[in-house]
C-alpha cells in the first residue's frame, strides 16, 4: 500500500512540502514567497490575476512566465490593465512567453477593473483579510493527501469575488491562493517554512 506524501529531504537536507519537488525556481518560491502575509493590493491584485492564468496548469509553468507576464502587463498596474483594448488583446494573445487564453486574459482586464471598482470603498487587502478575521489560518498538516483543494472559507470568497464581478476565481482557485499569499498556513508541520511562516505577522 502506497505511503501518504510527506516531505521530502533536498540535497542541501533540508525538509520542504513534497510539491515543490527540486527546481530550484520552485524550491525558492515554497522557500520565500508560499505562506507569507501579503498585503500590498498590488501584489495580491498579482497573485489573484496569475492564480486565475494558472488554473488547468501547474504553477510552476505560471512561474517560469512570470516575469514575461510582468513585463507585458505593465507590473499589473490594475489601473493600465482596465484600460487594455482589442488590440492590447491581440498582442497578448500572440506573445508566446505567457499563457496564451484569451478567456484568462480577458478575465484580467475585468479583474482589474472589479478591483479598481472595490478599492473605491476599501483596500484590497482588507477585504480579503477580513474571511480570516485578519489572522493567517495555521494548519497543523503531516501529509500532502490531508491539505484541502477546498474549504468553507475560499467558497465563501470565491463568492463574495464573483458577486463583485471577477471572474477565473473559483474556490478552488481561491483556496490555492490562499495558501500562496499567506491567509493560511498549509506548510506541513515537517517542512521547516512551518514554524517560521506561522510565527509571520499581518499589518493591514
Amino acid at each position: 500500500m502506497p505511503q501518504p506524501s510527506a516531505c521530502l529531504i533536498g540535497e542541501d537536507g533540508v525538509s520542504r512540502c513534497g510539491w515543490c519537488g527540486e527546481d530550484p525556481l520552485y524550491v525558492h518560491y515554497h522557500d520565500h514567497e508560499w505562506g507569507v502575509p501579503k498585503t500590498d493590493d498590488r501584489a495580491l491584485f498579482e497573485k489573484l490575476v496569475l492564480e486565475g492564468f494558472q488554473a488547468g496548469l501547474s504553477w510552476l509553468t505560471v512561474l517560469k512566465k512570470r516575469p514575461r507576464f510582468r513585463l507585458v502587463f505593465d507590473d499589473f498596474d490594475a489601473e493600465k490593465i482596465a484600460r487594455y483594448d482589442a488590440a492590447k488583446v491581440a498582442a497578448l494573445m500572440g506573445d508566446s512567453g505567457i499563457i496564451r487564453n484569451r478567456a484568462k486574459i480577458e478575465a484580467a482586464i475585468v479583474n482589474a477593473q472589479c478591483f479598481l471598482a472595490l478599492q473605491e470603498t476599501t483596500r484590497f487587502a482588507d477585504f480579503l483579510w477580513n474571511f480570516v478575521d485578519g489572522v493567517p489560518v495555521q494548519n497543523h498538516l503531516r501529509y500532502q493527501d490531508q491539505v484541502p483543494a477546498q474549504t468553507a472559507v475560499s467558497k465563501k470568497l470565491s463568492k463574495a469575488l464573483k458577486a463583485r464581478g471577477f471572474r477565473f476565481c473559483g474556490p478552488i482557485t481561491i483556496y490555492a491562493f490562499m495558501q500562496s499569499v499567506g491567509m493560511v498556513n498549509d506548510h506541513l508541520v515537517s517542512c521547516h517554512r512551518h514554524e517560521i511562516c506561522a510565527g509571520l505577522t499581518v499589518a493591514l
